[in-house]
C-alpha cells in the first residue's frame, strides 16, 4: 500500500464520481478504479458500492476515510518536523496571535527574536482562537498566542497573564468616574466581538453587563478589535474588551475605564503543538513571559 493509493481514495470518497475524481487527481478512470480495486483486494474489504448511477462508501469505507485523513494529516506533520530538525534554526517559524492582545509587545518579540536567529523567516499572522487551534492541530503553526478556553488534546499551552476587561467608550458621549456609572449605559448602543467568532468571550462580556444590573443593546459586531475600537472611536457605540488594550491605544477621543470590580477575566495563552520540542518556541515564550515583569 503506497501513500498515493489513499490520496486516490480520499479524492474519490469527497467526489463519488469516479470521472470527476480522476479528473482532480489528473489522471484517467481506468487507473483510477485499478488502484482503487487493488487496494480493496489488499485490505479484504470493499470501500465503495458501484451502480450505474452512483459510487457509494460502504460502512468500512466510511471507517477508512477517518482514519486515512489522521495519517495523511500526521505524515504531513511529520514531513514538517523533520524538515524544521533538517534546516536546524533556519527556515522559517510561524506565530499567531489574536487582534486583541497588544501590538506593540508581538512586535518586539519579532524584533528579539530575528535579532536570535537572522536567518530564520518569521511568520506573522492575526487569526481568532478556534482557527488557531486547528491549525495548531495540523502543525501549521509554531506558536501561538491566543485566549482560553483552549479544548484539544493535541496541543501544550501555559499561562501567560490573566487580562482584565474595561469598558472603552467615547469621552464626547459619555462620562464614567465610578463604578455606580456604568448603569448610565443600560440604554447605550454596544459593540461587540462576534458571537459565532469568539462565543466564551461574548457570553463573558453579556455576564459582566449582567452583574451591573442591564443587557447591552448590542447592535454592530466585528471578528477585530481595531475595527470595535474605530467604530466607538466615531461614536457608535460602547464596548467591553480587555483591559490590557488600554496600553495600545492613546486616542483623544476614547476612554479605557477599568472594571476593576468584576471578578471575571480572560486567559491569555501560549500555545504550541503538542509534544514538538522547539528551541525558538522556548526563546519566544521565554521572552513574552520577561514582558510581563
Amino acid at each position: 500500500m503506497e501513500i498515493r493509493h489513499l490520496k486516490y481514495f480520499l479524492k474519490l470518497a469527497e467526489e463519488l464520481n469516479f470521472s470527476k475524481a480522476a479528473e482532480k487527481l489528473f489522471i484517467s478512470q481506468p487507473p483510477l478504479s485499478r488502484q482503487i480495486k487493488e487496494l480493496e483486494v489488499e485490505l479484504g474489504a470493499q470501500l465503495f458500492e458501484r451502480t450505474n448511477k452512483k459510487v457509494t462508501l460502504t460502512d468500512a469505507g466510511k471507517y477508512f476515510e477517518k482514519e486515512v485523513k489522521n495519517i495523511l494529516t500526521l505524515i504531513e506533520r511529520a514531513t514538517i518536523q523533520t524538515k524544521k530538525i533538517a534546516d536546524n534554526i533556519s527556515g522559517s517559524f510561524r506565530i499567531a496571535y489574536i487582534s486583541s492582545t497588544f501590538s506593540g509587545t508581538i512586535t518586539k518579540l519579532l524584533q528579539h527574536l530575528t535579532e536570535i536567529y537572522p536567518f530564520v523567516s518569521f511568520k506573522l499572522y492575526e487569526v481568532g482562537t478556534a482557527k488557531q487551534i486547528t491549525a495548531l492541530e495540523q502543525g501549521k503553526l509554531d506558536l501561538s498566542i491566543l485566549r482560553a478556553p483552549l479544548q484539544s488534546l493535541k496541543i501544550d499551552s501555559k499561562l501567560w497573564f490573566n487580562d482584565g476587561y474595561a469598558l472603552v467608550y467615547n469621552k464626547k458621549l459619555f462620562q464614567l468616574k465610578t463604578d455606580k456609572d456604568i448603569a448610565k449605559l443600560a440604554d447605550a448602543t454596544f459593540v461587540f466581538f462576534n458571537k459565532d467568532y469568539a462565543p466564551h468571550y461574548y457570553h463573558s462580556l453579556l455576564e459582566i453587563c449582567a452583574s451591573y444590573g442591564f443587557s447591552p443593546n448590542v447592535v454592530h459586531e466585528s471578528n477585530n478589535i481595531n475595527s470595535i475600537i474605530q467604530l466607538v472611536r466615531n461614536g457608535l457605540g460602547v464596548s467591553i474588551v480587555p483591559a490590557s488594550l488600554a496600553h495600545n491605544y492613546t486616542i483623544d477621543e476614547i476612554e479605557f475605564f477599568e472594571l476593576k470590580n468584576t471578578r471575571l477575566f480572560t486567559e491569555v495563552m501560549l500555545a504550541t503543538p503538542k509534544g514538538e520540542k522547539s528551541e525558538i518556541a522556548e526563546a519566544a515564550m521565554k521572552f513574552l513571559m520577561s514582558s510581563l515583569v
